[in-house]
């Protein structure tokens, strides 16, 4: 039996195919191809198929993530998309929470609502916070509304009214009277995809699905057609954000669920192979070709958040992007990859990102029509990559190109091309490390007391130097580096968030009524997770409310017992509310009288196979040195040698500098650094420098 996982990236799609039986597991990188993706995967499939001498027969499950819908919204090429709201409600999205994120700024840029105000029309109809009806729904208002935006040439309508999450009547009335008469557009009801307080935040996550829902629902039936016509007819499981699998179905019905799948996978896979090396504090650095992603694993487990925005303005200045109400894994994205462009801004001074050169054309030294200096090209002329074995040897790498177009950089600074590609890998490591310091603090942590786990097919080259300059000491580096958000595909659960509005005080609760909107999220959950895996599978079921004290404006989201809840429970669920109030702020306020505001929900099922053994072997399989390189770190250039990881048997024993390649990536071990071959298949190292001033020491009492 065999498991499929395909990973969709900025510049390269990963294929992975892996034998439940023997732990055994074949990688392909295929170039993304991002006019049609499908093409790129299935091109990956045939490729991987006929390298391994397989055949479609033997796949049991196929995983899938994406950057499709990411990218679309953020790019705004989603479906032409029309909303319609409450009477009076039309510039919910262009009012949105009526705060600055930079507050002295008088020139600020805001991200623009994805629908126009042309497309944002009105419907007659009015609920109160608690649901009942204050004006009844009137159909013709409705019709008029969906005439005007089909007349406009509306693919997709996404209908968010006024307290919608208390009493979804009106919005579903609305849908079947547009579906009735405009069968072929595709709705997005706010009480399905974010029923909860907050009508900015609602009515924006409704939006930005129905930006993408067309689009979800043409690619992925391509895929499943395409899966089809390859003779694969295993089931589809797609990678949601939360770092958990559902259906086609559920993931055509709320694709904004899947916006950050692929570096969901890569955190799942950090965590794995973390706990591997006995480490559960982990910070996990993914470098792919067009991005760099930073999650921090904390107890073995990565941090779940159900908040995120897309598209900032500013890309880590919070309340600048689109707002969605989501359940994801925490992370930040750095526009840092292989193929972020190196230039010089306005005064002279070089800088590497956040645009880059992507798969189309690639970097320079990929011989596909780029010209300008990118991190890869970089690399190349420092040594640290094989021009012939690149990507598993699927793509030679030009030399000539890469010297050209950094040549081209250095003489504007008056350097030689060495100096430049060293500059260039200096400061997009720097970049990175100053993104990561910012995110480690934020949530209340030293980067010193984790250990860096690299992925990624340039994770393990930087990762090193990255954690130098964080003060980091121990780096790990997993078996199959290079496509390891793939391979974290292969461990997700099947998983599913629930979430409601109620709205009560702690003291005042109606227990049976808690009790039973509790029920009604495990039911529908539930539900899901068997149209996942199958009838009669029993999922972990966790519940958490979102909680403050009576006054704020904002809450703290809090894990709780399980129920069944009544009186009894008051006081355990107060104090699980105030010892997470007093992690977050250090202390614990003089109020007595705290609300529920959200309850939720999440549930998770092991799907079958969802396991993994990369094997090692025991013994030396030959020599594992291949040959040596000329390589240079910081200003002193030396000789270094290059080893294959395929050779290197459990504790093995290596002394930097070192060049350790595999077929998707390649790690770097610099000079004075020590590493290990461990039993699990980890290569760890350990950095001998001290702590740069970059890095404080402690302040002691």
């Amino acid at each position: 039996m065999s498991a499929l996982a395909i990973d969709i990236g900025g510049t390269f799609t990963d294929i992975v195919l892996y034998d439940d039986t023997t732990g055994r597991f074949a990688a392909h990188k295929e170039l993304t191809t991002p006019a049609d993706p499908a093409m790129g995967v299935v091109a990956g499939i045939r490729h991987l198929f006929a390298q391994e001498g397989t055949d479609a027969a033997g796949v049991t499950r196929v995983v899938h993530a994406t950057t499709l819908f990411t990218n679309a919204l953020i790019e705004r090429r989603g479906a032409p998309t029309g909303l319609i709201t409450t009477a009076g409600f039309r510039d919910t999205l262009e009012i949105g929470h009526e705060r600055k994120y930079e507050l002295y700024d008088l020139h600020l840029p805001l991200p623009q609502p994805l629908v126009r105000r042309a497309l944002r029309l009105e419907a007659v109809e009015r609920l109160a916070p608690d649901g009942a009806v204050e004006i009844p729904l009137d159909a013709a208002s409705v019709l008029a509304a969906a005439e005007r935006l089909v007349a406009q040439g509306v693919e997709s309508i996404a209908i968010a009214f006024l307290h919608a999450y208390a009493n979804p009547a009106h919005e579903q009335d609305a849908a079947r009277l547009v579906a009735e008469r405009h069968p072929s557009v595709i709705l997005s009801l706010s009480s399905d995809v974010a029923p909860q307080i907050r009508e900015f935040d609602r009515t924006s996550t409704t939006v930005a699905n129905a930006y993408v829902k067309p689009l979800a629902e043409k690619y992925l039936n391509r895929l499943s057609g395409d899966l089809a016509a390859l003779g694969i007819t295993a089931p589809l499981f797609m990678m949601l954000s939360n770092g958990g699998l559902t259906h086609v179905d559920e993931a055509k019905r709320v694709p904004v669920q899947l916006l950050e799948s692929g570096p969901a996978a890569g955190a799942l896979s950090a965590a794995f192979f973390g706990e591997r090396s006995g480490c559960r504090d982990l910070l996990a650095f993914d470098l792919g070709g067009t991005t760099a992603k930073l999650a921090l694993v904390h107890g073995g487990e990565p941090l779940v958040v159900h908040k995120f925005e897309a598209g900032r303005e500013r890309r880590f200045t919070s309340g600048s992007g689109v707002p969605l109400t989501i359940s994801t894994i925490e992370l930040i994205e750095i526009g840092a990859g292989g193929g972020s462009i190196a230039a010089h801004d306005a005064l002279g001074l070089l800088k590497v990102g956040p645009r880059s050169a992507s798969s189309v054309p690639g970097p320079a030294c990929y011989a596909r029509g780029g010209t300008e200096p990118t991190v890869t090209d970089g690399n190349l002329l420092l040594g640290y990559l094989d021009a012939e074995t690149f990507a598993g040897g699927t793509m030679k790498l030009s030399m000539e190109a890469a010297r050209s177009a950094v040549g081209a950089l250095a003489s504007k600074a008056g350097l030689d091309v060495p100096q430049t590609a060293a500059g260039i890998h200096a400061v997009v490591n720097e970049t990175m490390a100053a993104a990561a310091r910012v995110h480690v603090a934020e949530q209340g942590h030293d980067p010193r007391d984790f250990a860096l786990l690299v992925t990624g097919g340039g994770g393990p080259l930087h990762g090193c130097e990255l954690a130098r300059r964080l003060g980091i000491t121990q780096v790990i580096c997993p078996p199959g580096a290079g496509v390891a958000s793939a391979l974290g595909l292969l461990l997700a659960p099947a998983r599913v968030d629930r979430v409601a509005t109620i709205s009560r005080r702690l003291d005042g609760m109606d227990w049976p009524t808690l009790e039973e909107a509790y029920a009604k999220l495990e039911s529908e959950a539930r539900a899901v997770i068997a149209a996942t895996i199958g009838e009669g599978t029993r999922p972990i079921l966790r519940r958490a409310a979102d909680l403050r004290f009576v006054g704020q404006g904002y809450e703290l989201i809090t894990e709780l017992p399980p129920g069944p809840y009544d009186a009894r429970m008051e006081a355990a669920i107060r104090e699980a509310f105030l010892s997470g109030y007093e992690r977050v702020f250090s202390r614990r306020p003089a109020v007595a009288a705290i609300e529920i505001i959200n309850i939720r929900v999440s549930a998770t099922g092991s799907t079958a196979g969802s396991s993994l053994d990369p094997e090692v072997p025991k013994a030396a399989q030959g020599d594992p040195r291949t040959g040596t390189r000329q390589a240079r770190f910081g200003q002193a250039e030396y000789e270094v040698p290059v080893l294959d990881r395929r050779r290197l048997a459990a504790g093995t024993e290596i002394t930097g500098p070192a060049i350790v390649e595999e077929a998707m990536s390649t790690l770097l071990i610099p000079p004075g650094a020590r590493a290990m071959v461990e039993a699990g298949g980890n290569i760890a190292i350990h950095l001998a420098q001290p702590a740069t001033a970059m890095a404080p020491e402690r302040e002691t009492a």
